[in-house]
């Protein structure tokens, strides 16, 4: 690996006192930092869940139920993190998570997260609903690895459109989103009666795509909050069934993952319908209040795959131990997200830069610590439920 965490803690070591440390360690840190640098309604925006929270609060409460039990006596003089996934080999056993609207948090927008996550080898899994366009954001990436998530449109003709640019812009992969065809309600943002995309924020792709252009009365630059209604209404897909995932699967030849799984049952119908890979995600608790955690969820959804495909979570990881008892438990790699939009609000793609550089440092370390001198030596061994 081109990082390695004993260079990154001695770093911060010898730097001292300099400063007062520009930048923040601690995932509490950063948020406490981004709510002091953003407005109210962007910071609720994202720190912000369904109805009380209690869905986002269980995610950070199910890695607490396990513990990492270490062996000693090994040899970690070299530790390996990466991961394999489509074929490609990754570097480290996470990713970007798409989260959209960027431009609440930083000028930049999804420019910084890509920016990062390709200088670091990070693959990143760009937003349906990016303030910047696909194209752009590819670009700006090079040769990094870069994921697609889609929420599935109702107009099959702009679910075409949005695959054909991803694969034409060097996307490897296509993310389908499935827990959202409704908006959760956010009670934060209800209170700050805060919709960014009704001003045009997270409408990049939209508002560029020739197809949904071709349906408006009046152009995007013309009516910004016509244009974005349209387009919200295209993701309320309250009919998106298995029928419509058969018809995104036709549509591309890029590997195609499912999001926002929680139950085995929907686990096994879409291995049945053609994904590639799934995600077990409840959106961050940001949609259904109550709903089961990730982390709770994934032991039974890798028992009914049974390795067939891979298994991916997001959902309250915050820390490298949260990222491997996820992987102790049957997950392949997660998915990063209120970490870095925190550090994106705070400083940019230096911001992001340094949150992924702590997750690879601490993982590693983690790892080694725990006696293990590579991720393919994690298995369940590695943890012990506790309550």
């Amino acid at each position: 690996m081109a990082i390695h965490s004993e260079d990154i803690q001695m770093n911060i070591y010898q730097c001292g006192d300099e400063a007062a440390r520009l930048l923040p360690v601690s995932f509490n840190e950063w948020e406490k930092r981004a709510k002091e640098i953003l407005a109210a309604a962007p910071f609720g925006y994202v720190y912000g869940a369904a109805g009380a929270g209690d869905t986002n609060r269980s995610n950070i409460e199910a890695f607490q139920k396990y513990r990492i039990r270490p062996r000693i006596c090994c040899d970690i003089s070299k530790c390996n993190l990466s991961v394999s996934l489509f074929d490609k080999k990754i570097p480290v056993p996470f990713l970007l998570a798409p989260i959209g609207v960027n431009t609440i948090l930083h000028p930049d927008g999804e420019l910084a997260p890509a920016k990062a996550a390709a200088k670091s080898g990070v693959p990143y899994v760009l937003s349906n609903v990016s303030s910047v366009p696909m194209e752009k954001v590819a670009e700006a990436m090079g040769d990094g690895v870069r994921w697609f998530q889609l929420y599935p449109p109702k107009d099959r003709d702009l679910t075409k459109s949005f695959l054909q640019r991803a694969e034409a812009a060097g996307f490897s992969a296509v993310v389908v989103t499935v827990d959202s065809t409704l908006l959760g309600w956010r009670e934060t943002d209800l209170q700050n009666a805060y919709l960014p995309f009704l001003t045009g924020q997270g409408m990049g792709n939209y508002f560029s795509d020739p197809v949904f252009c071709s349906k408006l009365k009046e152009a995007p630059d013309k009516n910004t909050k016509d244009a974005a209604l349209k387009a919200l209404e295209e993701g309320n897909n309250t009919c998106f069934t298995w029928k419509e995932l058969e018809f995104i699967r036709e549509q591309t030849r890029l590997p195609l993952l499912i999001k926002g799984i929680t139950h085995p049952d929907d686990a096994i119908m879409a291995l049945e319908h053609g994904v590639d890979g799934i995600i077990v995600s409840n959106h961050g608790g940001r949609q259904l209040d109550g709903a089961v955690a990730t982390l709770d969820s994934l032991s039974s959804i890798c028992e009914s795959i049974q390795g067939k495909i891979p298994i991916l979570m997001d959902s309250g990881v915050r820390r490298g131990a949260d990222i491997l008892k996820a992987i102790a438990l049957g997950a392949t790699a997660v998915l990063i997200g209120r970490p870095y939009a925190y550090a994106l609000a705070v400083a940019g793609e230096v911001g992001v830069q340094e949150v992924i550089n702590h997750l690879i440092a601490e993982t590693e370390l983690q790892l080694a610590i725990s006696g293990r001198g590579s991720i393919q030596d994690v298995d369940q061994s590695l943890v012990i439920k506790v309550m």
